[in-house]
């Protein structure tokens, strides 16, 4: 059957006239340009590739755990190797990537001057910079990967070994990205930080927010639907399970009505606390040490050390 005249008019038609493309893309323009310009001036930097930090995730993964996440023959013999050989190549793109990211997010403890030719350079010395301090950092972030293990073999039941929590535990999975990211924020690579941590959530349902700070021995059990804001601060040999939220109850602003950013406004969890499945902790309240938050329960106000919240009603 042939085609159609109607077909064979569109089939002919220049691409550009049957979408109207020149009338879009000026409009298109006049909104990147002018109407709604967000950008920066000067050159249009390059942002960070999604893709190569994922890659970067694992091999920085590997480098930390070789037995585990090393390709090919690993043994005693060249571990080290197979470590080293790694983070050259990690560590390279990461210094690439991370100075990507200062061009979207200078400040002047990175960069100063303008993006081009000086500046150019200086965006380059400065994810070297960071680089070199991100690895300086790795040997501590192996030290809370493990207590974070042990807290999962300590807590779960069905846990048989190290391997299985390392290679399929979607929580231990979120706190490792949790891990990388947060050294990341701390050492300002905030755009780097919060892609790192997006990749996380991707992979796991867990969101948590990079400025978050994590005790050792943290265990996210199942992990699913976890939420855990900016300001918030765990202790150390803190539990929590699926569904659990915390989070802001408000958001304090200036005289001009806009947003503070970065004020305190989650939770503190001190050390030795479990909080059960589903439980939502909003504001800048304080769940003392070795304190329970019972399943589905709803808290915005500090818990004592040792008390117990239920969703039907709070106890001492």
């Amino acid at each position: 059957m042939s085609d159609s005249p109607s077909s064979a008019v569109i089939q002919a038609a220049d691409p550009s006239e049957r979408w109207d493309l020149p009338h879009v893309v000026a409009a298109l323009r006049r909104s990147r340009d002018v109407t709604h310009n967000i950008r920066p001036p000067g050159v249009i930097p390059r942002p960070p590739s999604r893709e190569i930090l994922e890659a970067l995730v694992k091999e920085f993964t590997a480098a930390l755990f070789p037995r585990h996440y090393g390709q090919g023959e690993v043994d005693e013999s060249n571990l080290d190797d197979f470590v080293a050989r790694t983070l050259r190549s990690a560590l390279e793109r990461l210094s690439e990537q991370a100075a990507r990211s200062f061009a979207f997010s200078r400040t002047p403890d990175h960069v100063e001057g303008s993006p081009e030719a000086e500046g150019l350079q200086a965006l380059a010395a400065a994810g070297e910079r960071l680089a070199r301090d991100f690895a300086a950092q790795l040997a501590p972030i192996r030290g809370l990967l493990v207590s974070d293990l042990q807290a999962a073999y300590k807590g779960d039941p069905a846990a048989t070994n190290f391997p299985e929590i390392l290679l399929s535990y979607p929580g231990v999975s979120a706190i490792l990205h949790h891990r990388f990211a947060h050294a990341l924020h701390r050492l300002g690579a905030t755009l780097l930080a919060r892609l790192v941590s997006d990749i996380g959530r991707a992979r796991t349902g867990v969101d948590i927010h990079p400025g978050a700070q994590i005790g050792a021995s943290f265990f996210i059990d199942h992990g699913a639907g976890v939420v855990i804001g900016e300001t918030a601060i765990i202790g150390e040999r803190v539990r929590v399970y699926q569904g659990v939220t915390l989070g802001a109850r408000s958001f304090p602003t200036d005289a001009a009505g806009f947003l503070i950013k970065g004020a305190p406004r989650h939770p503190i969890i001190e050390d030795d606390v479990v909080i059960y499945a589903g439980a939502t902790v909003l504001g800048r309240v304080t769940i003392g040490r070795g304190a329970t938050v019972g399943g589905h329960a709803w808290l915005t106000r500090s818990l004592p050390a040792g008390g117990h919240y239920s969703a039907q009603a709070p106890q001492s």
